[in-house]
């Protein structure tokens, strides 16, 4: 296991570990774990919210995200804009539940556990996982024992983790490690290309995309008809024209 410097109420997962842990209306906490968080949405959990809620990404931006640039930080971080109601909860939760369930972020998927990848030096992509025990949730009272696999079955994490491991070779570049600084237009450009997707469709239906990046005919079909193959093509290009210049 690696040594983290974590709170008391999260500890790194054993291989093999099992866990209890059921959320449902009956719980007397049921929704609080959807209030009072900041929740960063990666693009695929942008794809896949716009998606459901059938908004293009320039309109979910506008009405459910914050793009924040944190000092010192490389790019900028797209968080869920939460409601003014007092307890800054979710646009999605109801006293029923998620509205979005079908579509919901990675990281409400995988609760109450956490997952962090890295780029292993083979190149490979290694992750870990932590357990959270924050003190209103009472999920983890009755069930039965779960296994870390079960689970990520269970919530349908496999494509939400593919891709956002895809994107690892972007946020843990050599020269972002290095402390690699972005001009304004560059940050934008990196909201671009992983979050507006339509108008990154527009670009480069438009051949205005610049600096420019080769794709084949059955490619620019491909990007043409298919968010998550655009949203690929987004990751390569983010690669070529910000951190391989």
């Amino acid at each position: 296991m690696i040594a983290l410097d974590l709170p008391e109420n999260i500890r790194e997962m054993a291989p093999g570990e099992k866990f209890q842990f059921r959320c449902h209306p009956e719980v007397a906490c049921f929704t609080d774990c959807c209030r009072q968080l900041d929740l960063a949405l990666s693009p695929y959990d942008v794809l896949r919210l716009r998606g459901h809620l059938q908004l293009s990404a320039a309109e979910f931006l506008e009405k459910y995200a914050l793009i924040e640039q944190e000092p010192g930080a490389t790019f900028p971080t797209v968080y869920l804009a939460m409601v003014d109601d007092g307890r800054a909860s979710c646009p999605f939760v109801s006293a029923q539940g998620c509205r979005v369930y079908a579509d919901r972020p990675g990281a409400c998927r995988i609760y109450p556990l956490g997952r962090g990848a890295f780029s292993a030096p083979d190149g490979s992509s290694q992750e870990l996982h932590v357990l959270i025990r924050e003190p209103h949730c009472q999920g983890f009272d009755a069930s039965a024992p779960r296994d870390l696999d079960d689970w990520k079955k269970d919530q349908e994490l496999a494509t939400y983790n593919q891709v956002n491991d895809e994107l690892l070779a972007v946020l843990q570049h050599p020269r972002v490690k290095q402390g690699l600084q972005l001009s304004a237009n560059e940050r934008e450009a990196f909201i671009l290309a992983l979050y507006r997707l339509d108008e990154l469709r527009e670009r480069l239906g438009a051949n205005s995309l610049e600096p420019s990046l080769e794709l084949s005919d059955h490619e620019r079909q491909m990007v043409a008809d298919d968010d998550l193959a655009l949203l690929r093509f987004g990751i390569r290009w983010v690669q070529h024209a910000l951190l391989n210049k």
